[in-house]
C-alpha cells in the first residue's frame, strides 16, 4: 500500500511517499521543479524485487524550505533514510538528484549501489565541454539558454528564487562529473539518446556538441572507474516519464548484477 509521511527528524519537514515492495530498499531522488510524483509510473515497476521509497528534496513538492547546500540536502536523505528505518538504501536519482545520488555515493562508500539518470552536468556548463564548436559561439548560444532556464524556473511555484540561485551557481551543478569520480560504490551512469522535444532549433547545434562532450567525457569515467557503468537509453532528458520500462529494466538489471558481485 502506498503512503505518504511527513518526516521530521531533520533540518526541516521532509515528506515522502514510500511505494511498499518486497526485497532491498531503494530511495529515489527526483530532479529540479519537480517532487516525488514524478516517480509514480516508476516505482511500482520495482516494487516486486524492492522496498521502493520516493522524498521530496527541500525546498521541493511539500517538503520544508531551508538554505540549499549540498551537505544540507544530504543531511536530509540521511535523516528521511534513518527516520524510515531502510539502514542502507540504493538511490536512485534524475537530473538533479541523479548529481545527488552520485554525492551520496561518495559520501556514504557502503553504499549497495547508486544510479544516475541523467544527471551529469547543466547543459549551460563550461564551454570546452561543447564538443566541436568554438568558444565564442557557445558563450553566445548559452546566454539565450541561461535566459530561457532562468524564465523556466522563475515560472515555477517551488524551487524558490533562493534555491534556484544557489544551483546556478553551484560548481557541481554545472559539472558533477569530478564528483562522480571520487565514488566508490556500483555506480549506473544513464545518458539520454534524444534531445528534449520542443527544443528550440536554435539551439541543436548548441545541444548536440553538448551531448558528444558528455558521451566523450562518461566514456573515459568508465574507463578509469571500474565501478562506473555507462549507458544510454533512447529517450530524452524526461526518460523516467517517457519509458519508464525501460528505465527501470535498466535499473533493475544493474541493482542484481551489482548485488551479486558483492
Amino acid at each position: 500500500m502506498v503512503a505518504d509521511l511527513v518526516m521530521r527528524g531533520g533540518a526541516v519537514p521532509i515528506r515522502v511517499r514510500d511505494h511498499d515492495g518486497e526485497g532491498p530498499p531503494v530511495l529515489l531522488l527526483h530532479g529540479a521543479g519537480g517532487d516525488l510524483t514524478a516517480w509514480d509510473a516508476f516505482a511500482p515497476l520495482l516494487t516486486h524485487a524492492h522496498r521502493v521509497v520516493a522524498m521530496d528534496l527541500r525546498g521541493h513538492g511539500e517538503s520544508g524550505d531551508g538554505p540549499w547546500t549540498w551537505d544540507a540536502v544530504l543531511d536530509d536523505i540521511a535523516a528521511a533514510v534513518d527516520g524510515l528505518g531502510l539502514e542502507n538504501p540504493r538511490v536512485v536519482g534524475h537530473s538533479l538528484g541523479g548529481m545527488l545520488a552520485g554525492m551520496w555515493g561518495r559520501r556514504r562508500p557502503g553504499c549497495p549501489a547508486v544510479v544516475s539518470l541523467d544527471g551529469h552536468r547543466s547543459s549551460a556548463t563550461e564551454p570546452r565541454h561543447y564538443l566541436g564548436l568554438p568558444e565564442e559561439k557557445v558563450h553566445q548560444q548559452l546566454e539565450r539558454l541561461n535566459s530561457l532556464f532562468s524564465a523556466r524556473l522563475s515560472s515555477l511555484r517551488r524551487p524558490g528564487p533562493e534555491v534556484a540561485s544557489a544551483l546556478r551557481e553551484a560548481p557541481e551543478f554545472a559539472d558533477c562529473l569530478p564528483v562522480f569520480e571520487q565514488v566508490g560504490c556500483p555506480f549506473l551512469v544513464v545518458l539520454a539518446g534524444r534531445e528534449v522535444p520542443g527544443l528550440p532549433a536554435e539551439f541543436a547545434e548548441l545541444m548536440a556538441g553538448y551531448r558528444a562532450g558528455l558521451r566523450r567525457d562518461l566514456a573515459a569515467l568508465g574507463e578509469r572507474r571500474p565501478n562506473v557503468r555507462v549507458t544510454e537509453v533512447e529517450a530524452s532528458h524526461g526518460m523516467v516519464v517517457e519509458r519508464p520500462e525501460a528505465v527501470a529494466e535498466l535499473v533493475l538489471d544493474f541493482l542484481a548484477a551489482s548485488a551479486l558481485a558483492r
